[in-house]
């Protein structure tokens, strides 16, 4: 009886063991559970304040500002782009532009030296020696050459208008134009826009002549309406109605009178003159205008 009392003692304090140990084993497990739940939850509202902290989270970069359609295509925009791309044009054309001596080619030379005793008013006294070097820029050539002419006087006397252009700078008989009396004049049209640096005129270098009221203007249009420009002038008393000139009167030479243009911009050139100390009629040999086309505004 002792041994069967002992035994059912003894099952059931293992048996009461065993439960004891599964509650542990459960209450840890539970409790394991807890605290990682719990380190989960505070790791998730960690990321949750670091996200709503300004300033910690790195901002998405920002795309640069673009002008809108309207900014860009607005008209004042439009100028002010044109301005500063031919501000930029003009000045590179000034760094790079050369310069070099004109070549003008000479005719014989029908006389030497200037007569002395010619009852003429403002006369300009001779150089005595070759005239110098004319610098302008590189690329320069004669833009009048077989170029068409118009005139005041469309029958001449003498002559084929087409004389004034077509490079022959001879004085001898036939090669020269000759215009009616008084007030006369010729224009060049040169095809198109171009900066004009020189201009050279023969009327007539057979013998020592003066010519009157010798007025050189360069415009835009043939009916000298638009941009017209003055570049030489020697009527004193404005005889010819375009104004007074300060510059003078000159004896005729092989030479030709050389006009400074100072790269003048236009497209017809237009030569007056007013009959000369020998007869009131007008001549010309050939006119030279020196330039480059002009880049378009």
């Amino acid at each position: 009886m002792l041994k069967r009392y002992f035994r059912a003692k003894g099952v059931l304090l293992l048996s009461g063991l065993l439960i004891l140990s599964l509650m542990f084993m459960t209450c840890s497990q539970e409790t394991a559970e807890e605290q990682q739940s719990q380190q989960q939850t505070e790791q998730m509202s960690q990321q949750s304040e670091q996200a709503e902290t300004p300033g910690e989270a790195p901002e998405p970069e920002q795309p640069e500002p673009t002008e809108s359609a309207e900014e860009t295509s607005s008209p004042q925009a439009q100028q002010q782009a044109q301005a500063q791309q031919q501000q930029a044009s003009a000045q590179a054309s000034q760094q790079e532009q050369q310069m070099a001596p004109l070549n003008i080619e000479l005719p014989k030379a029908m006389f030497v030296g200037t007569p002395t005793n010619m009852n003429v008013p403002n006369l300009q006294k001779p150089r005595g020696e070759a005239r110098p070097p004319f610098m302008a820029p590189v690329g320069t050539e004669n833009v009048a050459l077989e170029q068409p002419v118009s005139s005041s006087d469309p029958m001449p006397i003498i002559g084929e208008l087409t004389m004034v252009t077509d490079g022959d700078k001879s004085a001898a008989d036939g090669h020269y134009v000759e215009l009616g009396p008084f007030q006369q004049q010729v224009t060049i049209d040169l095809g198109a826009m171009q900066n004009i640096y020189a201009v050279v005129l023969w009327h007539f270098h057979k013998q020592p002549r003066v010519y009157f009221d010798v007025i050189v203007q360069v415009a835009d249009d043939p009916d000298f309406i638009e941009n017209v420009q003055t570049i030489f002038n020697n009527d004193h008393d404005n005889s010819s109605g375009l104004g007074v000139g300060d510059d003078m009167n000159y004896v005729e030479t092989n030479e030709g009178k050389l006009i400074d243009a100072k790269g003048v911009r236009g497209r017809y050139v237009r030569c007056y003159s007013n009959g000369n100390n020998s007869n009131d009629l007008n001549h010309y040999i050939e006119v030279a205008v020196f330039g480059k086309p002009a880049p378009a505004m």
